[in-house]
């Protein structure tokens, strides 16, 4: 009786119409009236505030709401600005050096030709962790086209492998910006949310193999067969496969090493092995390699530091500002009361977050096109509900199903959809029966894992 008045009490409506409002505002202004992300989510989390409040059972006032979203933009943006901003050096130094190029053909050549498909989805998978994916796919689009051009076929094979190894880093495995929030809002180590996210990526990685072999058998697509620039084929210096691989690699061996001697020790770390191990710390590492790289290799002699570390600002900026504008979309539905609202109305059941988090996903992904605005999204309100409940499962298993859920179905209103198909030469309806395809799968495969792994951890 006592237990079903205090629940009686919670205002659930109210903090469900905030919900509700935020998420028309962000489907809405980037879906139909092509506001950019960072506005829409930020005129979302305004609105979230001025529902709050006008509606009587939040803390703040009408006045008060712009300032609180700004505040919280600005907490956002100091957990994942550095993060990014250093992960995009990083990728903008592999590129210019060669350091990318030196990974692919190192990859091609212990697999071999008749292995490419599994050497792109790996260097696809790798080269997205600090690179975002379209810079991936441009780079690794010419060497699915001189391979097709050899063998004289496979070509959708080729590029469904690359593609299918960029999604999955994009979305599943930071310091990716959307994976970055995600796991900084769930209280996830970064070491734990990197080495999560590329040990799950097998099962979903085998699959689109697969399935990215069927494509190429039923759906038919024109081979290249125009001259295409063999550049990297044609460098005569390209770095040592050593150098190139410490950039990515050197962070996180410091941050895989604190984590581990922290549980081995029980906490106890060495200052200097935690200091080493912090992420900020051991993302600034990994640059100055890459740094170090493109200023010495002949692909890079060209540039200096002032373009290396001024280039890549100008694409992780908008990053940057779209994904701080989530975390603050999230921080005012918490702050509307909806972790109490989901309270209220689980009372007496048992929310399963893995499946509704990748529901939740899937669906915004779908509405408005974007991984990562869907990943931000959908982290504000599952943060929010679960801040009263708890995850009831290890956050690592939301954490994967957000992410493989802002893979479902690519379409029209995705920017990815449309690079795909331009560069590749496709019409809409082939791109959707391959490129829309292998996300829906990749994702479809994401989630039943991360139920599985739930159930049994």
């Amino acid at each position: 009786m006592n237990e079903t008045a205090m629940i009686a009490d919670v205002p659930v409506v109210g903090p469900l119409m905030a919900l509700l409002v935020g998420v028309v505002v962000v489907v809405f202004g980037i879906a139909k009236w092509k506001v950019h992300p960072f506005f829409a989510l930020m005129a979302a989390a305004v609105a979230v505030g001025l529902v709050t409040a006008l509606g009587g059972w939040g803390s703040g006032d009408p006045l008060g709401a712009v300032s609180d979203a700004a505040t919280a933009l600005g907490s956002s943006a100091g957990k994942i600005a550095l993060i990014i901003a250093m992960a995009a050096v990083i990728g903008e130094c592999l590129t210019v050096s060669g350091g990318a190029e030196r990974v692919v053909n190192s990859l091609l050549s212990f697999w071999g030709e008749k292995r490419a498909g599994l050497a792109l989805i790996v260097a696809g998978l790798v080269l997205a962790i600090p690179v975002f994916f379209d810079t991936v796919f441009l780079l690794l689009l010419p060497i699915a086209r001189v391979l097709a051009i050899r063998t004289g076929k496979n070509y959708l094979f080729y590029v469904m492998a690359l593609c299918a190894g960029g999604v999955i880093a994009h979305s599943s495995i930071p310091p990716t910006p959307g994976p970055l929030l995600v796991a900084e809002e769930l209280q996830l180590s970064l070491a734990v949310a990197i080495g999560g996210g590329l040990l799950c990526a097998l099962i979903p990685a085998g699959g689109a193999l697969m399935l990215a072999r069927w494509l190429d058998l039923k759906v038919p697509v024109m081979q290249p067969t125009r001259p295409v620039d063999q550049s990297a084929d044609a460098l005569v210096e390209l770095p040592s496969l050593g150098a190139s691989i410490v950039p990515v690699v050197l962070p996180l061996i410091l941050i895989g090493l604190a984590s581990v001697w922290g549980l081995a020790s029980q906490g106890e770390v060495p200052q200097l092995i935690g200091f080493l191990g912090d992420k900020h710390v051991a993302l600034a590492a990994g640059m100055l390699a890459a740094l170090v790289l493109a200023l010495t290799s002949a692909g890079g002699r060209s540039e200096n530091l002032g373009s290396l570390l001024g280039k890549p600002l100008e694409l992780a900026g908008p990053i940057i500002l779209i994904t701080a504008a989530g975390g603050a979309f999230g921080a005012m539905l918490r702050d509307a009361g909806i972790g109490e609202a989901v309270t209220a109305l689980a009372a007496g059941r048992e929310i399963n977050y893995v499946l509704l988090a990748w529901l939740i996903t899937a669906l915004v992904r779908v509405a408005q096109g974007s991984t990562t605005v869907a990943m931000i999204t959908a982290t504000g309100i599952l943060t929010a509900a679960a801040s009263e409940t708890g995850w009831g499962v290890n956050p690592v298993w939301v954490f994967l199903a957000i992410g493989y859920g802002g893979l479902f179905l690519s379409w029209a209103n995705d920017s990815g959809f449309w690079l795909v198909s331009r560069l590749c030469g496709w019409d809409a309806k082939t791109t959707f029966k391959t490129w829309s395809v292998l996300l829906s799968v990749i994702s479809v495969l994401g989630l039943i894992e991360a139920l599985i792994l739930s159930a049994i951890f």
